[in-house]
C-alpha cells in the first residue's frame, strides 16, 4: 500500500517538477558512472567563464543540470519539489519552465559578470604575455592539482579552471516566487527550528548570499551571486509579468 501511495504522489507531481528532478537526477547519477571511468562530466557540461578555453556555448544550459556532490543535488531537489510545486500548481508548466530557465541563465550572467570585472583587474596586470601563458599552460598545472606562486597568475588559473554547477540559481529564483506568491505561510527550518513568513525568509536569505558574496571569504566555494541572480531575474520577470496582466486588464 505504502509503495502505491509513493508512486501516486510521484504521479501526481507537476510535469515540469517531476521531469526536472528526473533530469537533474540522471545527470548525477551519470557523473558518478563517468568519474569512476576517470571521465569528469563537469569539465564538458559545467560552466566556464567565458574566455576560459574550456568554456563551451551549451554550459549556459547544462550547467543548471550538474551538481558537485550528494549533499548538493539533494538539497536543491528538495527545494525544487518543495517550493517549486506549488509555483507550478498555480502558474502552470509553460510559465514555471520559462521561469526555470531565465532565472537559471541570470544567475549564470550575474556570476560571471562578476568574475569578469575581477578577471578584467588581472589581466590588466598582468600582461598579454602571462594570460595567454596560463591559457596555454594553465589547465594542465590545475589538472595536477597545482598552480602558479604568482598570485595574480594564480587566481586567474582559477577563475578559467573552475566551472559553475548546480540548479541553485534557478532554486533561489523560485524560493523568491514563492515568497512574493505566499508571503504569510509561515515555515519552519531544522536549522532554524522558529515559525518564520516566507517573505521575512527570502529577504533574510537573499541578505545574507550579498554579505557572503561580498565577503568573499577564502576557502567559500559557493557562488553567491549566481544565487543573488537567480532572485534578480526572479524579480524582475514576475513583474514584469504582474504589470503586463495589469495593463491588460486596465485595457
Amino acid at each position: 500500500m505504502s509503495g502505491f501511495q509513493q508512486r501516486s504522489a510521484f504521479g501526481n507531481m507537476p510535469i515540469i517538477v517531476k521531469n526536472l528532478l528526473i533530469i537533474n537526477g540522471l545527470f548525477f547519477l551519470a557523473t558518478l558512472a563517468m568519474e569512476q571511468q576517470g571521465m569528469y562530466l563537469s569539465r564538458l557540461l559545467g560552466a566556464f567563464y567565458f574566455d576560459s578555453p574550456l568554456f563551451r556555448p551549451w554550459q549556459i544550459v547544462t550547467h543548471m543540470f550538474m551538481h558537485a556532490n550528494f549533499m548538493h543535488i539533494f538539497f536543491n531537489m528538495f527545494a525544487l519539489w518543495m517550493f517549486g510545486t506549488a509555483i507550478e500548481q498555480v502558474w502552470g508548466a509553460q510559465r514555471f519552465l520559462i521561469y526555470y530557465l531565465i532565472t537559471g541563465f541570470g544567475a549564470f550572467i550575474l556570476h560571471y559578470t562578476i568574475v569578469s570585472i575581477e578577471a578584467q583587474n588581472m589581466i590588466s596586470e598582468l600582461g598579454p604575455e602571462a594570460v595567454e601563458r596560463i591559457k596555454t599552460e594553465g589547465i594542465a598545472l590545475w589538472q595536477e592539482g597545482k598552480n602558479y606562486t604568482d598570485p595574480a597568475m594564480n587566481r586567474l588559473n582559477a577563475l578559467y579552471n573552475i566551472p559553475v554547477v548546480g540548479a541553485s540559481g534557478a532554486v533561489f529564483g523560485i524560493l523568491l516566487a514563492f515568497g512574493m506568491m505566499f508571503p504569510n505561510t509561515k515555515m519552519i527550518f531544522i536549522f532554524f527550528p522558529v515559525p518564520i513568513k516566507a517573505k521575512y525568509f527570502v529577504m533574510m536569505y537573499g541578505a545574507f548570499e550579498l554579505y557572503s558574496g561580498i565577503a568573499n571569504r577564502p576557502g567559500d566555494n559557493v557562488a553567491h551571486f549566481a544565487h543573488l541572480g537567480g532572485m534578480l531575474f526572479g524579480f524582475i520577470l514576475i513583474k514584469y509579468w504582474n504589470n503586463k496582466h495589469n495593463a491588460s486588464r486596465e485595457y
